[in-house]
């Protein structure tokens, strides 16, 4: 298991639901424009889009970066106000939009060969001083589950989350209203598999509040060709 430091690797997670009429249009701008121009920018690691097989939102999209820092850089910043027509097009039909900046705090397990096709989302709230707990006995448990390839724990950062941008005009949402997110990647259906999140609730006293849980499959990933990955 690795924790990361206050300028450990960012992610930039977003949950929506689009319009029934527009999904496919939406798939093939994010699939053909979007996610490659993102994983463009200097500092962008991969980007990736899960589709839901539960009751949460429609859609998970995450970009990971090298740092939460490259989530506010000028480049980033130029694209998010100045989007391309298609995407001040495509940004109309989300509905239900939940937007965050995270910073990693720790994670258990190992990115394996090919992108994990499903992925679980967890959002809570911890009391003071449980953060510790969960960035150490509860992940580790949740990443020793079986089925699970690697899980991760973030915290958001609020001021990153925060930053006004042209794009956001446009879809009208923020960001979410708990402090921690926990992915966990997973090599199976979640409904073939003992639930990892038991497993660290199991290892670790500490209990969670305004949970928000979602199960999500694989629809598309994209890496960076310059790319650095550690593996966690």
């Amino acid at each position: 298991m690795s924790h990361a430091t206050a300028s450990g690797v960012g992610l930039m997670a977003f949950w929506a639901d689009i319009d029934p009429d527009y999904v496919l249009r939406y798939q093939q701008w994010h699939n053909c424009e979007h996610i490659p121009e993102r994983v463009s920018i200097p500092g962008f690691r991969e980007g990736r889009r899960y589709r839901t097989i539960s009751d949460a939102p429609h859609f998970l999209m995450f970009y990971e970066t090298d740092a939460t820092s490259v989530l506010a850089s000028a480049a980033y910043m130029a694209a998010l106000n100045t989007p391309t027509d298609w995407t001040r097009e495509a940004l109309t039909h989300f509905r239900n939009p939940v937007r965050s900046i995270y910073t990693r705090l720790a994670a258990a397990g190992q990115a394996g060969p090919f992108t994990s096709p499903y992925v679980v989302s967890l959002r809570f709230d911890l009391p003071e001083g449980g953060e510790d707990d969960y960035a150490g006995a509860w992940i580790a448990a949740v990443g020793q589950s079986h089925g699970v390839s690697r899980a991760r724990l973030w915290r958001a950062d609020a001021a990153v989350s925060n930053i006004a941008t042209s794009e956001r005009k446009i879809y009208g949402g923020g960001p979410g209203k708990q402090a921690y997110l926990a992915l966990i990647e997973l090599e199976l259906p979640p409904d073939q598999l003992p639930d990892p999140v038991a497993a660290g609730d199991a290892a670790c006293a500490v209990r969670r509040a305004d949970e928000e849980r979602g199960s999500y499959w694989l629809e598309i990933a994209h890496r960076s060709p310059t790319a650095h990955n550690d593996g966690n």
